[in-house]
């Protein structure tokens, strides 16, 4: 199916009362996407895991949205390969796609394209977290729905972060920062407050995007091994379980 692609030009009044669930991502093309994962997968099959993992991610936004006030997205690059998101996402979704040129532009382009089109709140969420609980996707539309001005961070254990949440447009967050790093959350709480903008910060979590964290999925999905920096039990990731117990058949 095409999904409707939303433009920052025509903002629609009634979305004020919603919170777009935007994961960020690139059209899943082998050797495009998690590429860090070969090896130990090759590139298709890290392409493969990548479509299981945006399937992940967007069916449980897709079931967060159906019992609050918020609406899924993909913020996608690059613009001319939609198509290669039919049949991946559900049918609620709507695309947007991104511009700029570093990661932080990207980022920054994005929360203000989607505020622009009319939503009271986005959350910019990464493609790499397909366990994410449900509950904190539901604590951030909470945090973004209560009165005055905020931004909710959710940080990695590497320290990055699986995702940012705003209610009005701010460049600070994105300004300045050293992607890819170990200090991208650390800097990001830094210019949040040096900003003065007050700062909502979700639970722990974590991104696959090597071979150790691959292996920290499979522990989570199929061994039954908490995570020791998590205090909530993860999202089941059943397409992702389902692509991981082909591939290495590990026990489901």
């Amino acid at each position: 199916m095409a999904y409707p692609i939303l433009n920052p030009l025509c903002k629609d009044p009634a979305l004020a009362s919603s919170c777009a669930l935007a994961v960020m991502a690139k059209a899943p093309r082998p050797g495009k996407v998690k590429t860090r994962l070969s090896p130990p997968l090759t590139l298709e099959q890290s392409a493969a895991l990548n479509i299981a993992f945006l399937k992940d991610t967007t069916r449980n936004i897709a079931d967060v949205a159906a019992t609050s006030t918020a609406v899924g997205l993909v913020c996608y690059t690059p613009i001319g390969d939609e198509s290669l998101f039919e049949g991946i996402l559900p049918e609620s979704f709507a695309l947007i796609p991104q511009r700029g040129d570093t990661f932080g532009e990207r980022l920054h382009a994005a929360s203000d394209d989607i505020l622009a089109c009319g939503f009271g709140a986005v959350c910019l969420i990464d493609s790499d977290s397909p366990t994410v609980p449900a509950s904190v996707f539901h604590q951030a539309i909470d945090l973004l729905d209560r009165p005055g001005d905020r931004i909710v961070l959710g940080g990695s254990n590497d320290g990055g972060y699986y995702l940012i949440g705003l209610k009005k447009p701010h460049r600070e967050p994105f300004t300045g920062i050293h992607w890819s790093t170990s200090t991208v959350y650390a800097e990001t709480v830094s210019a949040s407050r040096d900003a003065k903008i007050e700062l909502a910060e979700l639970p722990v979590w974590y991104d696959v995007d090597d071979g150790d964290t691959l292996h920290m999925l499979c522990n989570e999905l199929f061994g039954g091994m908490p995570l020791p920096f998590a205090s909530v039990p993860g999202y089941r990731a059943p397409h992702s379980r389902e692509f991981l117990h082909r591939l290495f058949g590990v026990s489901k």
